[in-house]
């Protein structure tokens, strides 16, 4: 009976499972038919006129170079700083550090948006409005790469670090040889979450940039979509392909790796 009452169990969850997941899949399947339906006087048929027409009709290859400039940049630069700062929360001794710690926390609770108004003053300070540079500034230092970074290396054995002090490894040398090696799981999950986040990161890059040269490619989204060019549904379908085709096209090649580097990083 318990067995049956399991097996039941089991049934009704993938089945919701299922449910859920075709629920979700479901807008992003219809965008992605719609881009492929032309219509024309003739009906309707299926290609890639719709892809094509949109690509030409706004500069997306500049966009995309934009985005992939900016994302590997912050992503680069929260993974040095990040690893920088937890490796002194996890592993020295300083005064006021449980208070320190506590501030990075505090960030994490903290909306971004209610820094934008000071983010742009001190990027217009230094003269860094409409470039790829203002646009990464204020994600340089990531709160939650810290706080991340810290729980991995947290784990890490002290026999590793003792090891490496006999071999006279110094303090930087003890991070690059034990702890990000050994942290090398929590460093791709955090890497995939801010390119994710990066990439689709709207609000910000769109007060701060103002040309072609450096939009990215969610901003030039919205321009190419602007009302005055009118609303074309085909259009904004194709256009929206063109953003999240390369993230979706990297999640689906590389998604063993990708749910392997979560789950060891423990999370859940």
């Amino acid at each position: 009976m318990v067995d049956r009452i399991l097996t039941t169990s089991d049934r009704i969850e993938r089945v919701l499972a299922w449910v859920a997941g075709l629920l979700w899949i479901a807008p992003l399947a219809y965008v992605f038919v719609r881009s492929v339906i032309v219509e024309s006087p003739e009906g309707s048929r299926f290609g890639f006129d719709n892809l094509t027409n949109a690509w030409s009709a706004a500069p997306f290859g500049q966009y995309y170079l934009n985005t992939t400039l900016l994302v590997v940049g912050i992503t680069l630069a929260q993974l040095v700083f990040g690893a920088l700062a937890a490796y002194a929360f996890a592993r020295f001794t300083f005064p006021f550090k449980n208070a320190l710690f506590v501030f990075v926390l505090i960030q994490l609770m903290i909306f971004p948006e209610v820094f934008m108004s000071e983010n742009y003053r001190t990027v217009a300070g230094f003269g860094l409005l409409d470039t790829i540079t203002g646009i990464g500034l204020p994600y340089v230092a990531s709160a939650f790469c810290i706080f991340f970074l810290r729980q991995a290396f947290m784990t890490v054995p002290n026999e590793l670090v003792e090891a490496a002090q006999v071999e006279g490894s110094s303090r930087l040398g003890i991070l690059w040889k034990v702890f990000l090696p050994a942290a090398k799981p929590s460093i791709i999950a955090y890497a995939l979450v801010s390119v994710s986040t990066q990439w689709n990161n709207f609000l910000w890059p769109m007060i701060v940039a103002t040309s072609d040269e450096t939009r990215p490619i969610t901003v030039g989204l919205v321009r190419f979509l602007a009302p005055e060019t009118g609303m074309d549904f085909p259009k904004m379908a194709a256009g929206t392909v063109i953003v999240i085709g390369p993230l979706l096209a990297a999640f689906l090649i590389g998604q063993r790796g990708f749910i392997n580097s979560f789950l060891r990083s423990g999370i859940k």
